[in-house]
């Protein structure tokens, strides 16, 4: 089975102005002559992370991170008290993608996404296919509104229902169907006593239902406040907006990727992208690697997913194309 290459630094990093008042920081690591791949991390909210560098071979691959718009390194932070995210989209991200890549004088890239990471990945490809030398996906998210009203209106809460009491709490006038706008009142109110508490409940319950066993470090991470107030926001955002998508819009065009070779992993007990999205996907992409990890829930970091991603990236170090 296979597991994270060691550790290494990044080599070049900078934030990147992208217009309407935004930054984007990235970052290079690996070889610098070598096969361009970027990572795109999850959320909508999350932000890069030293291990996500590790599932690339460095001494073949020139390896790509980036902090989406108000996340991370990049600025202005979500979590400011008076965030505005007007001009925080997936278009906007895609478009942010078009000049990073522009700028780091890459003509095609391997693309690599896993939960919100795999519909930014989509949406990117779709709209830009002639960049992509191939796609990595894990956790396929689409931001249906089914997938939406599953993890955040109640049902997956049935499995975790001493985490999903602390998560309605918060908005105890709320029905299944309007958690997601009541959050959007609070998380959004520029009282950090009122938000604060808020999005710590949103991430807390996220982050408790993304590993198959419980993952004490993972949650906490989500629950720093500054961290958990810019995922929060940015994801209540784009869920209250449906993403930008139209109607399965990441499925009905998914027929633009069939010439992309594509890798899709998915692990069984996935709660928060439950493994149908992925089965739909590889049924719009007969030649994708479609491969269900039988012991595994929702991160990328788990064992069985992570040797299939680190699978798909060493065979694809390979090609020329």
């Amino acid at each position: 089975m296979r597991t994270f290459y060691p550790e290494l630094e990044p080599y070049d990093h900078g934030n990147l102005d992208v217009g309407d008042g935004q930054t984007i920081y990235w970052e290079t690591s690996g070889n610098p002559n070598g096969k361009p791949a970027v990572y795109l991390h999850g959320g909508p909210g999350a932000t890069s992370t030293p291990k996500q560098r590790r599932v690339f071979d460095p001494a073949r691959y020139r390896i790509i991170l980036l902090d989406q718009r108000g996340t991370g390194k990049s600025t202005p932070h979500a979590s400011e008290p008076h965030a505005d995210l007007a001009t925080n989209t997936t278009w906007h991200l895609v478009a942010d993608l078009e000049k990073v890549r522009e700028h780091l004088r890459i003509d095609r890239w391997q693309v690599f996404g896993g939960s919100w990471g795999s519909a930014l990945a989509l949406a990117y490809a779709e709209t830009h296919p002639e960049r992509v030398t191939e796609l990595v996906l894990r956790g396929i998210f689409t931001l249906r509104e089914s997938e939406l009203f599953w993890f955040y209106e109640g049902p997956a809460g049935q499995l975790f229902p001493e985490v999903w009491s602390q998560f309605v709490a918060q908005v105890p006038d709320a029905s299944p169907g309007e958690y997601r706008a009541a959050y959007h009142e609070r998380l959004f109110d520029p009282d950090p006593a009122v938000h604060t508490p808020a999005a710590v409940a949103w991430a807390t319950w996220e982050a408790s239902a993304i590993t198959l066993l419980p993952n004490p470090d993972v949650v906490a991470t989500f629950a720093e406040p500054k961290y958990a107030v810019a995922f929060a926001r940015i994801e209540n955002h784009y869920f209250k907006n449906l993403g930008w998508f139209e109607d399965r819009q990441l499925l009905r065009d998914a027929h633009l990727l069939r010439d992309i070779p594509t890798v899709i992993v998915q692990g069984r007990y996935d709660v928060c992208t439950p493994p149908v999205t992925a089965w739909e996907l590889s049924r719009e992409l007969p030649d994708a690697q479609f491969t269900i990890v039988p012991d595994a829930g929702h991160a990328f970091d788990e064992p069985g997913i992570l040797s299939a991603l680190i699978e798909a990236t060493d065979r694809f170090a390979q090609a020329t194309r």
